[in-house]
């Protein structure tokens, strides 16, 4: 399996690919899914059809450790998001691997 990240680039890349369009319109429209996606997670939780589910969750404060120097510090409380997939996309997964 390959290591390299796949990037904003090479996803508009390869749209511009297999639709036609110019790479700099490519790139519009990955940014403007993304806001879009962005701009609902603010208003709350969303789901897409077929794909999975966003949602927000906040994490409490707790302690951790540099596994290093075994050093404690305090790791603050912060909003973050989950994803999961849809019963389509753990299907499709399943059948590769």
């Amino acid at each position: 399996m390959s290591k390299k990240k796949y990037t904003k680039q090479d996803l508009a890349k390869n749209l511009s690919i297999k639709t036609g369009l110019s790479f700099n319109y490519s790139k519009k429209v990955i940014d403007d899914i993304i806001h879009i996606i962005l701009s609902n997670l603010k208003k709350g939780n969303l789901s897409l059809k077929n794909v999975g589910s966003f949602k927000k969750i906040t994490k409490k404060e707790r302690m951790g450790r540099n596994p290093k120097t075994k050093e404690e510090f305090i790791i603050s409380s912060r909003k973050s998001i989950t994803f999961k997939p849809s019963n389509k996309i753990k299907i499709y997964l399943n059948k590769f691997i």
